[in-house]
């Protein structure tokens, strides 16, 4: 039986098996023991096989995978010609399992590798989790409409998804990140100009940026955990988000806003994932300069709603 294997490093790279790139991945040139297995359960690999073009196996230790080695495995099987796959993976004790389409290969490796998120604390921010299956049939709600397109387009990014805010009217209020296995930092691709910064046009010259690189940076760095998150488990994140945010270096005042949040994960033909943002105005409580525009959500300062 023709037969194929590789493997995925940790930080996302492909090496074969028993290449001088893996044993240096390895960190060890002459292992005299098992060096596969030994990098899957301790190192972090996924080993990818692929028996006479009909069988795909991947094999990992759930607990040690990294973002950027799933998200590597998830492209390469969407891609795959093979129909049949076998996920066999490491719980205590070795087990496997048979799946039948590569989206299903993918939505099982998302739930297996998927961490148990808790955002980290914050003074600032907080974020209560809601249950976003009660989207899918609350059409009045606009968070409800994407959440509907995204489960009808099986989480696929194409230009409908486009065509489908504009119709609705969604596409000011939506902002657009990608996630790249090698690069795990969340990119602006589009932000909707429902979304207006206090002191300055980072809705123009953020795209681009990392998500990180707000006016409030520490805003930045607490909500990029949340796309990471979404991109990694392959599911949807509905949040009632309270914020209170610095409008930029030079002002030391504080924003308040609370808002509906919809995080909605998509595959894209590029290896790249796609986490959309969707949100909605709720309120807002604190100080507000008179002249803060009534804004969206997300990267900003707290008069502009973040996300």
């Amino acid at each position: 039986m023709k037969q194929s294997t590789s493997f995925v490093t940790s930080d996302g790279q492909w090496v074969h098996e028993g290449s001088d790139n893996f044993f240096a991945a390895l960190g060890d040139r002459s292992p005299d023991y098992d060096a596969g297995l030994f990098a899957i359960k301790n190192l972090g690999f996924m080993r990818f096989q692929t028996f006479a073009d009909s069988v795909v196996e991947v094999e990992l230790h759930p607990r040690n995978v990294e973002l950027p080695a799933l998200l590597a495995v998830q492209q390469q099987l969407l891609t795959s010609p093979v129909r049949l796959f076998r996920i066999k993976y490491f719980d205590t004790m070795w087990k496997s399992e048979i799946m039948v389409s590569a989206e299903s290969a993918v939505a099982r490796l998302s739930e297996l590798c998927g961490p148990a998120f808790a955002p980290r604390c914050s003074d600032r921010f907080v974020s209560d989790q809601q249950d976003y299956r009660v989207l899918f049939t609350n059409s009045e709600n606009p968070l409800g409409l994407m959440a509907q397109k995204w489960r009808m387009s099986f989480g696929s990014f194409d230009p409908s998804v486009i065509s489908f805010a504009i119709k609705h009217q969604l596409l000011s209020r939506m902002m657009v990140v990608g996630i790249k296995p090698r690069h795990t930092d969340p990119i602006f691709r589009f932000i909707g100009d429902g979304f207006k910064w206090l002191e300055n046009d980072y809705q123009y010259y953020g795209i681009g940026e990392k998500i990180e690189n707000q006016p409030d940076k520490e805003y930045g760095t607490w909500v990029a955990q949340f796309y990471r998150s979404v991109a990694s488990t392959g599911e949807p994140r509905y949040d009632i988000v309270t914020a209170a945010i610095q409008p930029g270096p030079d002002n030391p005042n504080l924003f308040m806003t609370r808002y509906e949040r919809l995080l909605l994960p998509w595959r894209t033909p590029s290896e790249e994932v796609f986490v959309t943002l969707s949100s909605a105005r709720i309120g807002e409580t604190g100080p507000i300069e008179p002249e803060a525009e009534d804004t969206a959500d997300e990267p900003s300062s707290i008069s502009a709603k973040s996300s």
